[in-house]
């Protein structure tokens, strides 16, 4: 799993740089397809899905959401606006392990509470990560989530959640952001988890596009979102996308 961890992180280092003003959606879509097929791994979400005639596989290499787009926004040929914030999800399975992380990004120069959105997200994701340790439960992990974002004033998503990470993209259990310390299954040695705080300006409900994928807030309001595929030690929570957000460097 580290390898395609290892290709997750560098997809984001890779295109870190080219979120801003001006760069068309899919030019970033076609830079990470390249990059991680040239690294001998394939796009997870590429083909992701049923493919049934009402919601089709999801058609791209990344997620790229846009303000108001929580998740799933599907690569196209917008254009980045000075302004405006942008959730990069990417996946990526390389000798049949998944890897998988998210990163906001502000796209030129952003107004303060839109940075503070960010910043709060981030600083959720990473107490909950604090709270995956051996013998705690999974809702120790959520409930940091939750507190860290409602003190500050935003709100969690509740209709979509993280997951376990492994042979497939998408495993047991569920990771919600939000639940009751002491709740839910006992964290064990070995367990791979991605851990994704998904969090709104306004108020935590979300609607779905009609293209089946895309998830915007119902008010309106911006969010944002971040995401680590981590691992459960004896030694503690480990960083297997050990990517770097702009405020690290």
């Amino acid at each position: 799993m580290r390898e395609s961890a290892q290709i997750v992180s560098d997809v984001h280092r890779l295109l870190m740089p080219h979120v801003k003003p001006g760069t068309r959606v899919s030019d970033l879509d076609a830079m990470a397809e390249d990059f991680i097929r040239a690294n001998g791994a394939r796009p997870a979400f590429k083909g992701y899905g049923s493919g049934s005639a009402s919601v089709p596989a999801f058609p791209a290499t990344l997620c790229v959401s846009i303000d108001d787009e929580v998740v799933h926004g599907i690569p196209s040929d917008r254009v980045l606006e000075e302004g405006q914030i942008v959730s990069i999800d990417v996946g990526t399975e390389k000798n049949g392990f998944f890897g998988d992380g998210a990163m906001t990004h502000p796209v030129g120069t952003v107004e303060a509470e839109k940075l503070r959105l960010m910043q709060v997200t981030r600083e959720s994701l990473y107490r909950g990560i604090s709270k995956a340790i051996v013998d705690n439960h999974l809702g120790d992990v959520s409930a940091a989530i939750q507190a860290c974002v409602e003190e500050n004033g935003f709100s969690v998503v509740r209709d979509l959640v993280g997951h376990g990470i492994g042979k497939k993209l998408h495993e047991e259990p569920p990771v919600p952001n939000f639940g009751r310390p002491g709740s839910g299954p006992l964290l064990k040695e070995g367990m791979t988890l991605a851990i994704e705080p998904m969090v709104n300006y306004g108020s935590f409900r979300v609607r779905i596009e009609a293209n089946g994928w895309t998830v915007r807030t119902r008010d309106g309001s911006p969010s944002a979102h971040f995401e680590h595929t981590i691992c459960i030690s004896k030694d503690g929570p480990v960083l297997l996308t050990n990517h770097f957000d702009r405020e690290n460097g």
